[in-house]
């Protein structure tokens, strides 16, 4: 009965999450209670929320003040020259321009937010690639490369994978940074074979831009805005590049990091009480929208692991799984991570999928962690860029002027094997059991 009333919660709190009835913040509040109440469990679930809530704070608090300490470290100009950098480097190569672009991108998502990343990398590359006539395509996918393969702790797949099964962001991240190392040598060696193609493409039309001719504008980011602080660059980078530090080796609590460095760029930054107010509001939006879902998921995760209801589903998914294939599900995860990212949007993968999953090869062996790391190889990782359920695939369709279908058709092979090379690289460091 439990099992049943699992599987009905965790089927319909996904149909209406996929077919846009209920925001994610609100199916996973209103289909556990109500799934809860019908199943006469009603009175555990305000313990039970309490208890999922109370687990999933520190996660939510780390990633609002990520948001803030990324925003205001970025308002304060911190991205200007290093987007001006990529930007005098690549000059007017092809194969120079594609690996700048994934560089570029991979740069501006260390803030973790896809639509950020794109917002600055596109218009910024754009204007080179049409001056060259170079395929916007190309564009698009060298972008959504460098964004898709970076998973660090305060991106959003690995704090929601660190939420729905409750373990460390730096347990989960820590041993899969070779993983991420070789993903990123993919993403630059593909964007240079795509720029190579396109010299040689473009080497072969009868006529070709005139070298001497200066390419338009690209973005200035450093024109003069009244909130960049040039003469705190050095240390808005030295504080930055320590949070990473302590993020990436774990030797601090993560929500801690965050939240005395997002009090520390605004007290250098902004010294007035008025500016730090207005810097806190500007970036309120998104934190705030995120935290909310973490807190939701915290009730759903709360209430479905109170009444019993994840480990009745497990046990009874464990007679459906051979027994020579247990010790293989995270191999199964990682393989139809990304091409499920066209059929789930991030919660409802993360939240109400990932924990059975979790728990039926827990029954097999395997450590919860395995199953969180192979997830990240693909599922709205790589996979982000391209699933229609995320805001970010038509954000970068679109600001690179192509149509979305072009995109998808271009950038899923790339994006694919960029989960089948970290897969492979899994698999050898012994992340991932074969």
């Amino acid at each position: 009965m439990l099992a049943l009333g699992a599987l009905a919660i965790v089927g319909v709190m996904l149909a209406v999450i996929l077919t846009n009835r209920l925001s994610p913040l609100a199916a996973m509040i209103l289909i556990p209670v109500a799934g809860a109440l019908l199943l006469g469990q009603g009175a555990g679930v305000p313990g039970w929320i309490i208890a999922g809530v109370t687990k999933i704070a520190p996660v939510a608090g780390m990633f609002v003040f990520a948001i803030l300490f990324f925003g205001v470290v970025s308002d304060a100009g911190l991205l200007a020259p290093l987007v001006n950098g990529v930007l005098k480097l690549v000059g007017r190569r092809p194969s120079r321009i594609t690996v700048g672009t994934s560089l570029l991108a991979l740069l501006i998502h260390l803030d973790g937010s896809g639509a950020v990343c794109f917002l600055i990398t596109v218009p910024a590359m754009l204007p080179l690639y049409d001056q060259l006539g170079m395929d916007r395509r190309i564009l698009a996918c060298c972008a959504s490369l460098a964004a898709g393969v970076n998973f660090l702790p305060w991106t959003g797949p690995t704090l929601r994978a660190s939420a729905a099964l409750h373990i460390p962001t730096a347990q989960i991240f820590a041993p899969m940074l070779p993983v991420q190392i070789v993903g990123l040598i993919f993403v630059f060696g593909a964007a240079w074979w795509m720029g190579h193609r396109e010299e040689q493409r473009l080497a072969a039309l009868p006529t070709i831009a005139d070298p001497e001719i200066e390419p338009a504008a690209a973005a200035d980011v450093q024109a003069f805005d009244p909130l960049h602080r040039p003469r705190l660059f050095w240390l808005n980078l030295a504080i930055t590049l320590a949070v990473i530090a302590l993020m990436v080796t774990g030797k601090a609590e993560p929500a801690v990091v965050f939240m005395v460095a997002t009090a520390l760029v605004l007290a250098i930054n902004y010294p007035r009480a008025e500016d730090q107010r207005a810097r806190i509001e500007a970036h309120a939006r998104p934190a705030m929208m995120m935290a909310g879902i973490l807190f939701a998921a915290g009730a759903f995760t709360g209430i479905m692991n109170g009444a019993g209801l994840i480990h009745a589903l497990a046990q009874s998914s464990v007679a459906l799984v051979p027994p020579g294939m247990g010790a293989r599900i995270p191999l199964l995860v990682a393989l139809t991570g990304m091409p499920l990212s066209m059929l789930f949007d991030p919660d409802s993968f993360y939240f109400g999928v990932l924990p059975v999953v979790a728990q039926v090869a827990g029954h097999f062996g395997v450590a919860p962690v395995q199953v969180a790391q192979a997830a990240l190889l693909g599922m709205h990782t790589v996979g982000f860029p391209v699933s229609p359920l995320t805001p970010a695939t038509f954000l970068v369709a679109g600001l690179s002027r192509i149509e979305l279908g072009a995109h998808q058709r271009f950038a899923f092979p790339w994006l694919l094997a960029a989960t089948l090379v970290m897969t492979l690289a899994a698999l050898a460091l012994g992340l991932i059991g074969l």
